[in-house]
């Protein structure tokens, strides 16, 4: 409920005022690298540890620190992590084609001819799971629907470990800071946006803190999803902030419904799930694509993308972040008269 609701909220509140697709949500890899902690640490030491980070991007933020990072990451670094990242939820979904070929095919096919007759004006990918969900039903290939249950919280009082505080701390702000909301932040100037970059980290830490005393957890923005509703599959960029909107709208209603919620994906086919997220980033793929191969910069966002596309974990830390600093590391090695040639947008 809180993961869900809180980021929905804080992105209500952001648009709002900015105007700008600022989809802040509840950090995807801050929830795997917890579970993994899960056998190592307690729910308590984790807690204090997320309120730590939480506390650090605060001062991060008010140093100018996110500021700089986002201002010296190139985008093709990130468009190179953002390639690798979503290449194999496509691949997912040309593969589930070969296991559910009825189900699969309709919603391509559906996606395909929406995309071409009726362009923007009515979403191709509501278009493609409107039909996929009729044929999963006359297929009988969906499942029960579950019963709603109300969600529960409570608090945790935090401890201050200093195991989970060296464990934990330093890699959960490396994921808000570097792997999240930087890139974010990049992505959005290349769209032509201009984000609040050190609002966005102050919200990051405040809601990081508030948050985790429910749980650990850490808020901030997320290159998926800010390619999602920044991105040209968000429509005409002047209403591309709605995009957010829906998003956090469609997320507060998942925590008022965080019992049934968790257990829809039971009802919905995963060929189909699968089917529609590879649609989904098809044109942010081929944008990314595009992006790391024209220059001035190659070598190093061929790079981040390769190790995006990877399996590595490395002194605890995953592949997106090292697509980071490999990236800039070989860019800056054999590419530096390139990167000199770079124009940052203030």
């Amino acid at each position: 409920m809180v993961v869900w609701g809180l980021p929905g909220l804080l992105t209500i509140v952001l648009t709002l005022r900015y105007r700008e697709p600022l989809a802040i949500t509840g950090n995807i890899f801050i929830l795997i690298f917890v579970s993994l902690l899960g056998g190592e640490l307690s729910w308590p030491e984790l807690v204090g540890a997320t309120v730590l980070a939480g506390g650090i991007v605060l001062v991060l933020a008010l140093t100018g620190l996110t500021h700089r990072l986002a201002k010296f990451l190139p985008s093709a670094i990130v468009y190179g992590l953002l390639a690798g990242a979503v290449l194999d939820l496509l691949v997912r979904a040309i593969t589930a084609l070969g296991t559910s070929t009825l189900l699969v095919g309709s919603t391509f096919v559906a996606y395909f001819l929406s995309r071409a007759i009726l362009g923007n004006k009515v979403p191709p990918l509501l278009t493609a799971l409107t039909v996929g969900v009729v044929v999963a039903v006359i297929g009988s290939e969906t499942g029960p629907l579950p019963e709603l249950v109300w969600p529960e919280v409570t608090l945790t009082r935090p401890e201050f470990s200093f195991d989970a505080l060296v464990t934990a701390t330093p890699v959960l702000v490396v994921f808000i800071t570097l792997q999240a909301n930087a890139p974010s932040i990049v992505y959005l100037r290349s769209q032509e946006f201009e984000p609040p970059e050190r609002i966005v980290s102050l919200v990051s830490g405040t809601g990081t803190i508030v948050g985790s005393f429910f749980g650990p957890m850490g808020v901030s923005l997320s290159l998926p999803a800010t390619a999602f509703t920044a991105g040209p599959e968000a429509g005409d960029h002047d209403v591309r902030h709605l995009a957010a909107h829906l998003a956090a709208v469609f997320s507060l209603l998942v925590a008022l419904s965080a019992g049934f919620a968790t257990e829809l994906l039971e009802f919905i086919p995963a060929p189909l799930l699968q089917a529609v997220v590879g649609l989904a980033v098809l044109a942010i793929l081929g944008q990314a694509l595009g992006e790391i191969t024209e220059g001035p910069l190659r070598v190093g966002p061929l790079v981040a993308f390769a190790v995006a596309v990877s399996d590595l974990e490395l002194l605890g830390l995953g592949r997106f972040f090292w697509a980071i600093v490999f990236g800039v590391g070989v860019s800056l090695l054999l590419e530096r008269r390139q990167w000199s040639a770079i124009e940052v947008k203030p």
